[in-house]
Protein backbone atom coordinates (compact mmCIF):
# COMPACT_ATOMS: atom_id res chain seq x y z
CA UNK A 1 0.00 0.00 0.00
CA UNK A 2 1.22 3.38 -1.07
CA UNK A 3 1.16 6.26 1.80
CA UNK A 4 1.47 9.53 0.25
CA UNK A 5 2.66 12.81 2.34
CA UNK A 6 -0.28 14.71 3.29
CA UNK A 7 1.78 18.05 2.70
CA UNK A 8 -0.86 20.44 2.60
CA UNK A 9 -1.30 20.01 6.53
CA UNK A 10 2.41 20.06 6.81
CA UNK A 11 2.17 24.05 4.97
CA UNK A 12 -1.03 25.07 7.12
CA UNK A 13 1.35 24.41 10.09
CA UNK A 14 4.47 26.13 8.46
CA UNK A 15 2.31 29.17 8.40
CA UNK A 16 1.69 28.78 12.01
CA UNK A 17 5.61 28.99 13.10
CA UNK A 18 5.62 31.90 10.57
CA UNK A 19 3.26 34.14 11.41
CA UNK A 20 4.24 33.98 14.99
CA UNK A 21 7.71 35.56 13.76
CA UNK A 22 5.74 38.48 13.77
CA UNK A 23 5.39 38.43 17.10
CA UNK A 24 9.17 38.09 17.91
CA UNK A 25 10.30 40.73 15.54
CA UNK A 26 8.77 43.16 18.59
CA UNK A 27 12.01 42.86 19.40
CA UNK A 28 13.90 45.11 17.22
CA UNK A 29 10.78 47.14 16.68
CA UNK A 30 11.19 48.06 20.07
CA UNK A 31 15.04 48.63 19.59
CA UNK A 32 14.03 51.11 16.74
CA UNK A 33 11.93 53.13 18.57
CA UNK A 34 14.47 53.18 21.01
CA UNK A 35 17.03 54.57 18.67
CA UNK A 36 15.00 55.93 15.87
CA UNK A 37 16.06 53.45 13.48
CA UNK A 38 14.24 51.07 10.73
CA UNK A 39 10.71 51.62 12.02
CA UNK A 40 9.43 50.90 9.24
CA UNK A 41 11.47 48.24 7.62
CA UNK A 42 10.02 45.62 11.12
CA UNK A 43 6.50 47.21 10.51
CA UNK A 44 6.55 46.25 6.90
CA UNK A 45 8.25 42.96 7.80
CA UNK A 46 5.51 41.53 11.11
CA UNK A 47 2.46 42.71 8.27
CA UNK A 48 4.62 40.67 5.52
CA UNK A 49 5.06 37.64 8.02
CA UNK A 50 1.91 37.98 9.30
CA UNK A 51 0.25 37.82 5.90
CA UNK A 52 2.05 34.72 4.42
CA UNK A 53 1.65 33.20 7.91
CA UNK A 54 -2.49 33.52 7.47
CA UNK A 55 -2.32 32.79 3.57
CA UNK A 56 -0.62 29.33 3.83
CA UNK A 57 -2.11 27.95 7.18
CA UNK A 58 -5.34 27.81 4.85
CA UNK A 59 -4.32 25.40 2.92
CA UNK A 60 -5.26 22.96 6.08
CA UNK A 61 -7.21 22.92 8.50
CA UNK A 62 -6.32 19.23 10.47
CA UNK A 63 -3.79 19.74 12.62
CA UNK A 64 -3.01 15.63 13.14
CA UNK A 65 -0.01 14.79 11.43
CA UNK A 66 1.43 11.37 10.43
CA UNK A 67 4.85 10.47 10.83
CA UNK A 68 6.22 11.91 7.08
CA UNK A 69 4.41 14.81 7.31
CA UNK A 70 5.86 15.97 10.83
CA UNK A 71 9.01 15.61 9.13
CA UNK A 72 7.88 17.77 6.62
CA UNK A 73 6.91 20.02 8.84
CA UNK A 74 9.92 20.37 10.38
CA UNK A 75 11.98 20.92 6.92
CA UNK A 76 9.47 23.67 6.15
CA UNK A 77 9.34 25.91 9.25
CA UNK A 78 13.08 25.84 9.00
CA UNK A 79 13.55 26.78 5.73
CA UNK A 80 10.19 29.15 5.89
CA UNK A 81 11.84 31.00 9.24
CA UNK A 82 14.78 31.87 7.31
CA UNK A 83 13.18 33.39 4.32
CA UNK A 84 10.66 35.64 6.17
CA UNK A 85 13.37 36.41 8.46
CA UNK A 86 15.28 37.71 5.85
CA UNK A 87 12.90 39.84 4.88
CA UNK A 88 14.06 42.86 7.29
CA UNK A 89 17.71 42.63 5.62
CA UNK A 90 16.18 42.75 1.96
CA UNK A 91 13.95 45.92 3.09
CA UNK A 92 16.55 47.59 4.69
CA UNK A 93 18.78 47.69 1.83
CA UNK A 94 22.20 48.01 3.47
CA UNK A 95 25.47 46.51 2.65
CA UNK A 96 25.88 43.05 1.31
CA UNK A 97 22.74 41.95 2.87
CA UNK A 98 20.32 44.00 0.33
CA UNK A 99 20.89 40.97 -2.24
CA UNK A 100 18.35 38.45 -1.69
CA UNK A 101 20.74 35.27 -1.47
CA UNK A 102 23.03 36.59 0.81
CA UNK A 103 19.92 37.79 3.39
CA UNK A 104 18.97 34.80 3.44
CA UNK A 105 22.45 33.23 4.16
CA UNK A 106 22.53 35.62 7.15
CA UNK A 107 18.85 34.43 8.30
CA UNK A 108 19.53 30.77 7.77
CA UNK A 109 23.08 31.22 9.38
CA UNK A 110 21.33 33.12 12.24
CA UNK A 111 18.45 30.46 12.74
CA UNK A 112 20.65 27.65 12.81
CA UNK A 113 22.68 29.36 14.92
CA UNK A 114 25.87 28.89 12.87
CA UNK A 115 27.37 32.41 12.93
CA UNK A 116 28.74 32.74 9.40
CA UNK A 117 28.37 36.16 7.84
CA UNK A 118 28.05 38.01 4.45
CA UNK A 119 27.91 41.15 6.54
CA UNK A 120 30.71 42.59 5.32
CA UNK A 121 31.00 45.54 7.85
CA UNK A 122 29.77 44.91 11.10
CA UNK A 123 28.83 48.32 13.39
CA UNK A 124 25.95 50.62 13.76
CA UNK A 125 27.36 53.02 11.85
CA UNK A 126 27.29 50.12 8.65
CA UNK A 127 23.77 48.77 10.00
CA UNK A 128 20.55 50.21 12.19
CA UNK A 129 20.71 48.81 16.15
CA UNK A 130 17.51 47.06 14.79
CA UNK A 131 18.71 45.22 12.37
CA UNK A 132 21.50 44.46 14.32
CA UNK A 133 19.48 42.99 17.14
CA UNK A 134 17.23 40.95 14.72
CA UNK A 135 20.02 39.17 13.22
CA UNK A 136 21.28 38.36 17.22
CA UNK A 137 17.43 37.80 18.01
CA UNK A 138 17.21 34.99 15.35
CA UNK A 139 20.31 32.66 16.80
CA UNK A 140 18.39 32.71 20.58
CA UNK A 141 15.30 31.72 18.65
CA UNK A 142 16.84 28.90 16.91
CA UNK A 143 19.27 28.12 19.54
CA UNK A 144 16.90 25.72 21.74
CA UNK A 145 14.50 25.04 18.26
CA UNK A 146 11.85 26.92 16.82
CA UNK A 147 9.50 23.37 16.71
CA UNK A 148 10.08 22.97 20.48
CA UNK A 149 9.18 26.86 21.03
CA UNK A 150 6.06 26.49 19.21
CA UNK A 151 5.13 23.43 21.09
CA UNK A 152 5.45 25.16 24.35
CA UNK A 153 3.35 27.79 23.72
CA UNK A 154 1.08 26.53 20.75
CA UNK A 155 -1.89 23.99 21.00
CA UNK A 156 -2.22 23.35 17.27
CA UNK A 157 1.32 22.60 17.19
CA UNK A 158 1.41 20.24 20.63
CA UNK A 159 -0.52 17.90 19.20
CA UNK A 160 2.27 16.36 17.08
CA UNK A 161 4.89 17.27 19.62
CA UNK A 162 6.84 14.21 20.53
CA UNK A 163 7.56 13.08 17.00
CA UNK A 164 7.99 16.95 16.08
CA UNK A 165 10.32 17.19 19.04
CA UNK A 166 12.42 13.78 17.76
CA UNK A 167 12.77 15.54 14.30
CA UNK A 168 14.23 18.59 15.93
CA UNK A 169 16.16 18.25 19.00
CA UNK A 170 19.83 17.54 18.14
CA UNK A 171 21.40 14.64 19.20
CA UNK A 172 20.21 10.42 18.52
CA UNK A 173 17.86 10.20 21.29
CA UNK A 174 15.54 12.83 22.50
CA UNK A 175 14.81 12.70 27.15
CA UNK A 176 11.45 13.38 27.85
CA UNK A 177 11.55 15.07 31.09
CA UNK A 178 7.75 15.29 31.90
CA UNK A 179 5.16 12.84 31.52
CA UNK A 180 3.50 15.59 29.03
CA UNK A 181 5.47 16.74 25.70
CA UNK A 182 4.71 20.19 26.36
CA UNK A 183 5.87 20.29 29.94
CA UNK A 184 9.53 18.95 28.50
CA UNK A 185 9.23 21.86 25.66
CA UNK A 186 8.70 24.09 28.50
CA UNK A 187 11.16 22.62 30.86
CA UNK A 188 14.17 22.88 28.39
CA UNK A 189 12.47 26.51 26.96
CA UNK A 190 13.20 28.04 30.41
CA UNK A 191 16.35 26.79 31.65
CA UNK A 192 17.14 28.16 28.52
CA UNK A 193 15.94 31.56 29.42
CA UNK A 194 16.80 31.47 33.11
CA UNK A 195 20.70 30.87 31.89
CA UNK A 196 20.50 33.78 28.97
CA UNK A 197 18.70 35.86 31.61
CA UNK A 198 21.74 35.13 33.80
CA UNK A 199 24.66 35.95 31.25
CA UNK A 200 22.67 39.21 30.73
CA UNK A 201 22.87 40.30 34.26
CA UNK A 202 26.32 39.00 34.73
CA UNK A 203 27.41 41.38 31.58
CA UNK A 204 25.70 44.39 32.54
CA UNK A 205 27.04 44.00 36.13
CA UNK A 206 30.45 44.01 34.09
CA UNK A 207 29.66 47.36 32.65
CA UNK A 208 28.38 49.44 35.80
CA UNK A 209 30.97 48.20 37.66
CA UNK A 210 33.82 49.75 35.71
CA UNK A 211 35.40 46.27 34.61
CA UNK A 212 33.86 46.53 31.04
CA UNK A 213 33.19 49.52 29.76
CA UNK A 214 32.14 48.91 26.23
CA UNK A 215 30.01 45.93 27.71
CA UNK A 216 26.73 47.70 27.80
CA UNK A 217 22.89 46.90 28.07
CA UNK A 218 22.89 46.57 24.19
CA UNK A 219 25.58 44.26 24.01
CA UNK A 220 24.87 42.73 27.00
CA UNK A 221 21.20 41.55 25.53
CA UNK A 222 23.17 40.94 22.36
CA UNK A 223 25.52 38.78 23.07
CA UNK A 224 23.20 36.96 25.62
CA UNK A 225 20.93 36.23 22.32
CA UNK A 226 23.67 34.50 20.65
CA UNK A 227 25.54 33.16 23.57
CA UNK A 228 23.62 30.61 24.86
CA UNK A 229 22.44 29.21 21.64
CA UNK A 230 26.04 28.92 20.40
CA UNK A 231 25.46 31.18 17.55
CA UNK A 232 28.58 33.52 17.58
CA UNK A 233 26.97 36.84 15.91
CA UNK A 234 27.91 39.53 17.22
CA UNK A 235 27.30 43.09 16.41
CA UNK A 236 31.45 44.31 16.78
CA UNK A 237 33.27 43.55 13.86
CA UNK A 238 36.31 41.65 15.89
CA UNK A 239 33.80 39.42 17.71
CA UNK A 240 34.46 39.34 21.50
CA UNK A 241 38.00 40.99 20.99
CA UNK A 242 36.60 44.15 21.55
CA UNK A 243 36.08 43.63 25.00
CA UNK A 244 38.27 43.21 28.28
CA UNK A 245 39.89 39.54 29.29
CA UNK A 246 37.43 39.63 32.60
CA UNK A 247 34.17 39.17 29.88
CA UNK A 248 36.29 36.94 27.71
CA UNK A 249 37.17 34.56 30.74
CA UNK A 250 33.31 34.78 31.80
CA UNK A 251 32.16 33.54 28.24
CA UNK A 252 33.84 30.55 28.65
CA UNK A 253 31.65 29.08 31.28
CA UNK A 254 27.87 30.04 29.66
CA UNK A 255 29.67 28.53 25.98
CA UNK A 256 30.78 25.14 27.75
CA UNK A 257 26.81 24.92 29.56
CA UNK A 258 25.15 25.93 26.00
CA UNK A 259 27.24 22.81 24.82
CA UNK A 260 26.22 20.58 27.65
CA UNK A 261 23.05 18.43 27.46
CA UNK A 262 20.38 21.13 28.66
CA UNK A 263 18.17 17.77 30.63
CA UNK A 264 21.14 17.89 32.98
CA UNK A 265 20.28 21.29 34.51
CA UNK A 266 16.78 19.88 35.30
CA UNK A 267 18.49 16.92 37.13
CA UNK A 268 20.54 19.45 39.26
CA UNK A 269 17.52 21.66 39.78
CA UNK A 270 15.76 18.72 40.79
CA UNK A 271 18.39 18.15 43.38
CA UNK A 272 19.33 15.23 41.75
CA UNK A 273 23.25 15.85 41.20
CA UNK A 274 24.48 12.19 40.91
CA UNK A 275 23.23 12.30 37.31
CA UNK A 276 25.02 14.50 36.22
CA UNK A 277 28.23 12.99 37.33
CA UNK A 278 27.05 9.57 36.27
CA UNK A 279 26.42 10.36 32.59
CA UNK A 280 29.05 9.23 30.23
CA UNK A 281 28.70 11.90 27.52
CA UNK A 282 28.88 14.75 29.88
CA UNK A 283 32.03 13.04 31.56
CA UNK A 284 33.46 12.74 27.75
CA UNK A 285 32.75 16.44 26.89
CA UNK A 286 34.38 17.81 29.74
CA UNK A 287 37.07 15.35 29.32
CA UNK A 288 37.41 16.25 25.42
CA UNK A 289 37.29 20.11 26.60
CA UNK A 290 40.09 20.23 29.42
CA UNK A 291 42.56 17.76 27.56
CA UNK A 292 42.57 20.30 24.19
CA UNK A 293 42.70 23.41 25.97
CA UNK A 294 45.65 22.20 28.28
CA UNK A 295 47.23 21.06 24.38
CA UNK A 296 46.31 24.14 22.98
CA UNK A 297 47.51 26.36 25.36
CA UNK A 298 51.11 24.71 25.96
CA UNK A 299 51.35 25.10 22.06
CA UNK A 300 50.50 29.01 22.37
CA UNK A 301 52.77 29.40 25.39
CA UNK A 302 55.75 27.55 22.81
CA UNK A 303 54.96 30.39 20.79
CA UNK A 304 52.94 28.64 17.89
CA UNK A 305 50.50 31.74 17.66
CA UNK A 306 52.99 34.88 16.15
CA UNK A 307 49.86 36.86 15.91
CA UNK A 308 49.43 37.10 19.30
CA UNK A 309 52.77 38.50 20.18
CA UNK A 310 55.05 36.95 22.51
CA UNK A 311 53.98 33.93 24.31
CA UNK A 312 57.51 32.65 25.02
CA UNK A 313 56.87 31.63 28.41
CA UNK A 314 58.32 34.74 30.32
CA UNK A 315 55.64 36.16 32.54
CA UNK A 316 52.38 35.32 34.75
CA UNK A 317 50.58 37.38 31.37
CA UNK A 318 51.86 35.82 28.91
CA UNK A 319 50.73 31.87 30.64
CA UNK A 320 47.18 34.03 31.25
CA UNK A 321 47.57 35.15 27.79
CA UNK A 322 47.18 31.52 26.23
CA UNK A 323 45.74 29.96 28.70
CA UNK A 324 42.29 32.33 28.17
CA UNK A 325 42.70 31.97 24.36
CA UNK A 326 42.55 28.53 24.48
CA UNK A 327 40.11 28.10 26.92
CA UNK A 328 38.39 30.34 24.69
CA UNK A 329 38.55 29.17 21.48
CA UNK A 330 38.25 25.30 22.33
CA UNK A 331 34.83 26.16 24.41
CA UNK A 332 33.73 28.14 21.41
CA UNK A 333 35.21 26.13 17.99
CA UNK A 334 34.03 22.25 19.98
CA UNK A 335 30.58 24.10 20.74
CA UNK A 336 30.08 25.21 17.58
CA UNK A 337 29.69 29.04 19.22
CA UNK A 338 32.10 30.78 16.55
CA UNK A 339 33.28 33.70 19.04
CA UNK A 340 36.56 35.04 18.88
CA UNK A 341 39.35 36.47 20.66
CA UNK A 342 42.15 35.87 18.25
CA UNK A 343 42.84 35.63 14.57
CA UNK A 344 43.13 32.09 14.84
CA UNK A 345 43.14 32.11 10.96
CA UNK A 346 46.73 33.16 11.20
CA UNK A 347 48.18 31.09 13.76
CA UNK A 348 50.33 28.02 12.77
CA UNK A 349 49.18 25.31 10.51
CA UNK A 350 49.76 22.60 13.55
CA UNK A 351 47.09 24.93 15.71
CA UNK A 352 44.82 24.89 13.19
CA UNK A 353 44.59 21.06 12.58
CA UNK A 354 43.69 21.47 16.22
CA UNK A 355 41.03 23.58 16.12
CA UNK A 356 39.66 21.74 13.46
CA UNK A 357 39.80 18.15 15.58
CA UNK A 358 37.91 20.11 18.10
CA UNK A 359 35.27 21.25 15.37
CA UNK A 360 34.94 17.67 14.07
CA UNK A 361 33.37 16.76 18.08
CA UNK A 362 30.55 18.99 18.90
CA UNK A 363 28.59 19.73 21.69
CA UNK A 364 26.68 17.27 23.76
CA UNK A 365 22.55 15.80 23.00
CA UNK A 366 20.25 17.93 23.72
CA UNK A 367 22.57 21.11 23.95
CA UNK A 368 22.59 23.90 21.29
CA UNK A 369 26.10 22.89 20.15
CA UNK A 370 26.33 21.93 16.46
CA UNK A 371 29.30 19.49 14.94
CA UNK A 372 28.58 15.48 15.55
CA UNK A 373 28.11 15.26 19.08
CA UNK A 374 30.06 13.50 22.04
CA UNK A 375 27.37 10.80 22.54
CA UNK A 376 27.83 9.74 18.78
CA UNK A 377 31.19 9.64 19.15
CA UNK A 378 31.09 7.81 21.81
CA UNK A 379 28.97 5.22 20.52
CA UNK A 380 31.40 4.78 17.34
CA UNK A 381 34.81 4.37 19.40
CA UNK A 382 32.62 1.82 21.21
CA UNK A 383 31.46 0.27 17.96
CA UNK A 384 34.73 0.14 16.71
CA UNK A 385 36.20 -1.37 19.34
CA UNK A 386 33.04 -4.19 19.34
CA UNK A 387 34.37 -4.66 15.77
CA UNK A 388 38.00 -4.93 16.62
CA UNK A 389 36.58 -7.57 19.91
CA UNK A 390 34.60 -9.74 17.68
CA UNK A 391 36.65 -9.90 14.98
CA UNK A 392 39.09 -12.56 16.98
CA UNK A 393 35.78 -14.13 18.66
CA UNK A 394 32.84 -13.71 16.65
CA UNK A 395 30.55 -16.17 18.14
CA UNK A 396 31.00 -13.48 21.51
CA UNK A 397 27.85 -11.07 22.17
CA UNK A 398 29.05 -7.53 23.43
CA UNK A 399 26.24 -5.06 23.52
CA UNK A 400 27.49 -1.00 23.00
CA UNK A 401 26.82 0.70 27.06
CA UNK A 402 26.74 4.01 27.73
CA UNK A 403 27.34 3.97 31.17
CA UNK A 404 24.48 1.18 32.48
CA UNK A 405 22.45 1.50 29.41
CA UNK A 406 22.63 -0.73 26.52
CA UNK A 407 22.25 1.21 23.53
CA UNK A 408 19.66 -0.36 20.69
CA UNK A 409 21.41 -1.62 17.33
CA UNK A 410 18.87 0.65 15.68
CA UNK A 411 20.27 3.42 17.44
CA UNK A 412 24.02 2.25 16.47
CA UNK A 413 23.28 1.82 12.81
CA UNK A 414 20.93 5.42 12.85
CA UNK A 415 24.49 6.50 14.52
CA UNK A 416 27.49 5.12 11.88
CA UNK A 417 24.80 6.50 9.31
CA UNK A 418 24.49 9.93 10.37
CA UNK A 419 28.21 10.02 10.90
CA UNK A 420 29.09 8.58 7.09
CA UNK A 421 26.37 10.91 5.82
CA UNK A 422 28.00 14.23 8.01
CA UNK A 423 31.49 13.30 6.54
CA UNK A 424 30.49 12.96 2.96
CA UNK A 425 28.54 16.00 3.00
CA UNK A 426 31.87 18.02 4.43
CA UNK A 427 34.19 16.00 1.77
CA UNK A 428 32.04 16.70 -1.38
CA UNK A 429 31.41 20.41 -0.03
CA UNK A 430 34.95 21.17 0.16
CA UNK A 431 35.59 19.89 -3.51
CA UNK A 432 32.83 21.96 -4.86
CA UNK A 433 33.68 25.30 -2.86
CA UNK A 434 37.28 24.67 -3.96
CA UNK A 435 36.45 24.52 -7.55
CA UNK A 436 33.81 27.37 -7.25
CA UNK A 437 35.91 29.92 -5.51
CA UNK A 438 38.48 28.99 -8.81
CA UNK A 439 36.33 31.39 -11.05
CA UNK A 440 36.36 34.09 -8.77
CA UNK A 441 39.59 36.25 -8.86
CA UNK A 442 38.90 37.95 -5.40
CA UNK A 443 38.87 34.62 -3.92
CA UNK A 444 41.70 32.22 -2.65
CA UNK A 445 40.81 29.09 -0.70
CA UNK A 446 43.59 26.92 0.32
CA UNK A 447 42.50 22.59 1.04
CA UNK A 448 42.32 23.65 4.85
CA UNK A 449 40.36 26.67 3.67
CA UNK A 450 37.86 24.84 2.06
CA UNK A 451 37.79 22.09 3.96
CA UNK A 452 36.77 24.60 7.40
CA UNK A 453 34.19 25.92 4.72
CA UNK A 454 32.22 23.28 4.13
CA UNK A 455 33.07 21.79 8.05
CA UNK A 456 32.22 25.35 9.68
CA UNK A 457 28.75 24.83 7.45
CA UNK A 458 27.32 21.81 7.92
CA UNK A 459 28.56 21.37 11.90
CA UNK A 460 26.99 24.70 12.36
CA UNK A 461 30.18 26.72 13.77
CA UNK A 462 30.24 29.33 11.80
CA UNK A 463 34.08 30.75 11.23
CA UNK A 464 36.37 28.84 9.28
CA UNK A 465 40.09 29.65 7.96
CA UNK A 466 41.77 31.69 5.59
CA UNK A 467 38.97 34.80 4.23
CA UNK A 468 36.48 32.74 6.57
CA UNK A 469 38.65 33.61 10.00
CA UNK A 470 36.42 34.70 12.77
CA UNK A 471 37.12 38.22 11.72
CA UNK A 472 36.38 37.42 8.01
CA UNK A 473 33.31 36.92 6.05
CA UNK A 474 31.86 34.34 3.44
CA UNK A 475 30.48 37.17 1.18
CA UNK A 476 33.47 36.62 -1.54
CA UNK A 477 32.32 33.09 -2.08
CA UNK A 478 29.75 32.55 -5.31
CA UNK A 479 26.08 32.80 -5.16
CA UNK A 480 26.39 29.21 -6.48
CA UNK A 481 28.51 28.26 -3.26
CA UNK A 482 26.31 30.27 -0.68
CA UNK A 483 23.42 28.63 -2.13
CA UNK A 484 24.85 25.15 -1.17
CA UNK A 485 26.25 26.84 1.95
CA UNK A 486 22.69 28.04 2.74
CA UNK A 487 21.07 24.03 2.14
CA UNK A 488 24.23 22.90 4.36
CA UNK A 489 23.17 25.06 6.59
CA UNK A 490 19.89 23.92 6.80
CA UNK A 491 20.95 20.32 6.88
CA UNK A 492 23.41 20.59 9.42
CA UNK A 493 20.83 22.03 11.90
CA UNK A 494 18.32 19.48 11.47
CA UNK A 495 20.69 16.63 11.75
CA UNK A 496 20.66 15.82 7.86
CA UNK A 497 17.51 13.04 7.93
CA UNK A 498 14.82 15.58 7.76
CA UNK A 499 16.13 17.54 5.12
CA UNK A 500 17.65 14.78 2.27
CA UNK A 501 14.88 12.39 2.71
CA UNK A 502 12.59 15.22 0.86
CA UNK A 503 14.50 14.64 -1.64
CA UNK A 504 14.16 10.94 -1.93
CA UNK A 505 11.11 9.19 -4.04
CA UNK A 506 9.95 6.85 -1.27
CA UNK A 507 9.46 9.47 0.90
CA UNK A 508 7.02 10.93 -1.39
CA UNK A 509 5.27 7.24 -1.20
CA UNK A 510 6.97 6.97 -5.42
Amino acid sequence: MVTYVDWRQSVALTGTVIKWLAVAMVVPLVTSLVYGEDTLVFLASMAIAVVVGFGLEQLGDDRSLKPPAAMLLVALAWLGAAVVGAVPYIIAGTGTIANPINAVFESMSGFTTTGATVLGEISTDQHSHAILIWRQLTQWLGGMGIIVLMIAILPEIAVNGSQLMQREAPGPELQKLTPRITETARVLWLVYLAFTLLFMLVMTALHYSGLAPDMNLYNAVAHGFSTLPTGGFSPKGNSIAAFEPVVQWLFVPFMLVAGTNFALFWYLRNGNLGRIGEDPEFRAYVGALVTITVVLAGLLYAGAAPALGDLGGQTAGELENAARQAAFQIGSLMNSTGYATSDFAQWDSSVQILLLFAMFIGGSAGSTGGGIKVVRWLIVVKTAKRELSTAARPDTIQPIRLGSQVVDEEAVRGVLAFTLMYVILIAVGMVIFAIDAGRTADLSLAPIDALSASLATVGNIGPGFGPIGPFGSYTAFPNTSKVLMILFMWLGRLEIIPVLALFTGSFWGR
